[in-house]
């Protein structure tokens, strides 16, 4: 065995140590001084035999009665990194064969202790003994901080000492402390704009497919055929089933379609329609023909909404978002739709249309605030404020009080009381109402403005948003589109769009040396269900590893909120809409994010871990 430069080449444990040390003097000397055990001195010509000349642990010049004494050198450590020179697999080797020679020489000392018996050594083999207890006591506080893959170096020692504290980490661990094995992250409701994929293996197998991998991706789209993937694959770029799997997670429909503008996302996108050509902006006609062809649309995609052959569709208009679950999604029983964000007129018009709907955070706010009045609000528009003026829903509000009181006429009792009504100014009743109407103002564009409507209030929905006016821009760039529809299967006048995917190889810096990584970037409105796929896909193609950064569309980061009526998982049949069975089984439990949505999920080893 080749030893380490910087090492003891003679390198043992302290009871072997002192065994060399009795059988040189024995070899040298022969016989010692004194029954009591003391070395004698010897003649300067036999210093180099004699036992108070012995040599240290490692090779240097011999110790001389001064030195022993204290103040000749310091000798170096032997113990000192000794466990870092080899790697473990080899030290359980050299180990294991240390422990068989040191049995083997306990059994010749064993016969050669009965011969020193006889010439008259006992006494020593007495202070060898009480060495040996000194070494011993030394060791654990030297072994609790070395760092050890293997603990048959300090067999001898841990006999004596039985501190589990002294074992290494690996030893002690209970499995119960081992992280948890997530494999499902919780459903985000969200619209995505771009995802970012980065795993240590190549993803380049993600883009440019064959024409016949395409065309069997759409085709399996269209018949809602899914293919079930092993667990882990070798090559994934030589899987055809991966590669087609994966087009057909890309495909999305929507309405209407123009190629030469991107309707995605509609909400503070007016530079993107800037100097672009709009010809039905001043054009009446065209506009009606538009809406015309929009409502049927629609119409159509809450059909089939209602006969549970289309999940999920969202509405984007230039204002807000709407997103529409078929029954049983989300954790909730009837169909729900949630609008975000919304303006005071906005709610005040679906009021006048006999539209019911509830303010979800606020009432949240307000039942953390007052747990004991839960019963008398049944969650809907008349518990919150929006019909007596606001004053109940002054939780949405940031600023301080208003400092009067509902009654008008009692709002001033305390100037009467004082005697000084006459020389202040009183607000008249219009100011008054601007204060109370200032609180509901306060929740306009605002996360807590989202509004939920469930039931068969979702279908007089749909009624108001075809003849409402607002709902189409009048001026500016958008002016006379309608909102954009987007849905995960077909409906009429849909068209078929996909995502568009691209790979890129990447070296990053991981400490002092460069790592290739490769990254797959996906753009386009994504959806929820497209987002799950696609992320179950790059399980077994990427061995259980990698990491994705989400960019959210942020008005629809507040969709994840709890709806009032919540069902069991799976009580609804929703086997022929389309979606894949885990994405299904997925987007049917009811979110845990709140009013935040997903920014990173990592996947290690099989594991999910996310931030939101």
């Amino acid at each position: 065995m080749s030893q380490e430069a910087g090492y003891s080449p003679n390198f043992k444990r302290p009871a072997d140590i002192m065994r060399k040390r009795w059988r040189r003097s024995r070899s040298d000397a022969g016989v010692l001084s004194s029954p009591s055990g003391q070395e004698s001195t010897g003649s300067p010509g036999q210093s180099g035999s004699s036992p108070a000349c012995v040599r240290p642990f490692s090779p240097g010049p011999l110790f001389s009665n001064q030195s022993r004494s204290g103040a000749g050198t310091k000798r170096r450590n032997p113990f000192s990194s000794i466990e870092n020179t080899y790697s473990p697999k080899k030290k359980i080797h050299i180990f294991n064969d240390d422990v068989k020679s040191d049995a083997a020489e306990d059994q010749h000392d064993e016969d050669m202790s009965s011969k020193r018996e006889c010439r008259g050594v006992s006494s020593f083999s007495a202070i060898l003994t009480e060495a040996e207890r000194h070494e011993h006591r030394d060791v654990p506080s030297k072994k609790c901080l070395t760092v050890s893959e293997d603990d048959s170096l300090f067999e001898e020692e841990e006999e004596e000492v039985k501190s589990p504290l002294l074992k290494s980490p690996q030893a002690i661990a209970p499995a119960s402390i081992a992280p948890p094995v997530c494999t499902e992250y919780p459903a985000d409701w969200s619209l995505k704009t771009r995802l970012l994929f980065t795993s240590p293996l190549t993803l380049s197998w993600a883009e440019q497919p064959k024409a016949q991998e395409e065309a069997l991706g759409l085709s399996q789209h269209c018949r809602a055929q899914f293919t079930t993937l092993p667990h882990t694959l070798q090559d994934p770029k030589s899987c055809p089933e991966l590669r087609c799997a994966f087009q057909q997670s890309l495909v999305y429909w929507q309405h209407p379609s123009l190629p030469w503008l991107s309707l995605f996302p509609r909400i503070n996108a007016e530079r993107r329609f800037t100097g672009k050509s709009t010809p039905w902006a001043q054009n009446p006609s065209l506009q009606q023909s538009l809406m015309s062809e929009w409502s049927v649309s629609l119409s159509s995609l809450y059909s089939l909404l209602k006969a549970r052959q289309c999940p999920y569709f969202y509405l984007c208009s230039y204002q807000f978002t709407v997103l529409f679950r078929a029954a049983g999604l989300g954790g909730s029983s009837p169909i729900t739709a949630l609008i975000s964000p919304t303006t005071r007129g906005l709610r005040e018009a679906m009021k006048a249309e006999g539209i019911d709907f509830s303010l979800p955070l606020v009432e949240d706010k307000r039942k953390s605030k007052d747990p004991q009045n839960l019963d008398g609000q049944d969650g809907k528009s008349e518990g919150c404020s929006e019909l007596k003026e606001g004053v109940e829903c002054q939780e949405g509000d940031e600023g301080g009080e208003d400092g009067y009181n509902d009654d008008e006429d009692s709002s001033f009792s305390w100037l009467k009381e004082m005697g000084i009504q006459d020389k202040i100014k009183k607000p008249d009743s219009i100011s008054i109402q601007l204060r109370k109407e200032s609180h509901t103002v306060a929740l306009d564009h605002k996360p807590e403005s989202v509004v939920c409507v469930e039931g068969s209030h979702t279908f007089t929905l749909i009624n108001f948003l075809i003849n409402c006016k607002g709902l189409v821009a009048s001026a500016g760039s958008q002016a006379g589109l309608p909102p954009t529809l987007l849905a995960p299967s077909a409906f009429r006048g849909a068209t078929m769009h996909t995502l568009k995917a691209r790979s890129v190889n990447v070296k990053c810096q991981v400490g002092s040396s460069f790592q290739n990584i490769s990254s797959l970037e996906i753009t386009g409105p994504i959806l929820p269900s497209s987002l799950h796929t696609i992320t179950n896909l790059l399980r077994p193609s990427q061995k259980g590893n990698y990491s994705a950064t989400l960019y959210t569309h942020a008005p629809t980061a507040v969709m994840n909120v709890h709806t009032k009526q919540e069902c069991t998982p799976c009580s609804v049949d929703l086997s022929g809409c389309g979606l894949h069975p885990a994405s299904l089984q997925q987007l049917q439990q009811p979110s845990s994010l709140g009013k935040t949505a997903l920014t990173h999920i990592n996947l290690n080893n099989y594991s999910y871990t996310w931030k939101n």
